[in-house]
């Protein structure tokens, strides 16, 4: 599944073709996603002017002035920029090949300036909706907790929300009312940076180590961004090339490998409905 660093790859990959874009048609493929596609969406989204592209969470939000179009990628989505000769004319019989839609492409936003913003979702767990008015008021948003790369998400936080919690420090990370976006995979290699086992309780860790967590969350979030997010499975950026932030993992996946750093194997096991991959030497 896309997790932050993949969705804000995108993000930063749509947005300089999408801002300041009139949008001048709709076609929807398939509406059956893991919730409709509103059917009137053409008509509202018709004439509208992209006013910004951004990120709340994994959810990236086209703020189109009167109302914005909130996209998620579900577990195999992806968007893709293509620039068709004639954007009056963009039915699939009337594409260039290379253009065509395929079996999994649900969704495409047609600009002004003959560009596309394609939605291909093999699995079809991804949305596509639309709020009108303020964004944030939307059931899928309101109840966020921090972004992880912002000032709000910090030491003093984690440790006043942990206490009196009876639950494990993963579990907590993965929580989007604690902090939004950290996935499974980066939570694990944020916790291995930081040298905790994931399987600690979230009131027995003290405001220092807090703070070395809160750090290499960040930093490990930002270094997946700078290189290109991971590709496992089905994830490609909006020029359809692969990220490659998984030749950089230190623990996820690593199973029975040596840990980088002291060469004890790495262990593997289920929290919850996930796995947890962590070194029993460096993490405590």
């Amino acid at each position: 599944m896309p997790e932050l660093p993949e969705v804000e790859v995108t993000r930063l990959g749509i947005t300089p073709y999408l801002e300041g874009r009139r949008i001048t048609q709709v076609i929807i493929r398939q509406p059956k996603l893991r919730w409709p596609i509103p059917a009137e969406l053409p008509h509202q989204l018709q004439d509208q002017v992209v006013a910004s592209v951004n990120r709340r969470a994994k959810y990236l939000l086209l703020d189109c002035g009167t109302g914005t179009l909130i996209l998620h990628l579900g577990m195999s989505g992806s968007l893709r920029i293509l620039q068709i000769a004639n954007s009056q004319s963009v039915a699939a019989e009337t594409m260039e090949p290379e253009f065509s839609p395929g079996k999994h492409d649900h969704f495409d936003l047609i600009l002004e300036d003959g560009g596309v913003l394609r939605f291909r979702d093999p699995r079809r767990f991804g949305a596509i909706l639309w709020q009108p008015g303020y964004v944030y008021q939307h059931p899928l948003l309101s109840h966020l907790g921090p972004e992880p790369l912002s000032d709000n998400f910090c030491a003093i936080h984690l440790y006043e929300v942990s206490r009196k919690r009876k639950t494990n420090i993963k579990a907590l990370l993965m929580n989007n009312h604690v902090v939004v976006g950290v996935g499974n995979i980066y939570a694990n290699e944020a916790l291995y940076h930081a040298g905790i086992n994931p399987r600690t309780n979230v009131d027995g860790i003290g405001l220092s180590r807090y703070e070395k967590l809160v750090q290499n969350v960040k930093s490990v979030l930002r270094q997946a961004i700078d290189a290109g997010g991971s590709s496992l499975r089905n994830f490609v950026n909006s020029d359809g090339n692969p990220g490659y932030f998984q030749q950089h993992y230190w623990v996820y996946g690593r199973t029975g490998l040596a840990c980088r750093q002291c060469e004890t194997v790495i262990e593997q096991i289920k929290q919850g409905q996930r796995s947890s991959f962590y070194c029993p030497v460096c993490q405590r």
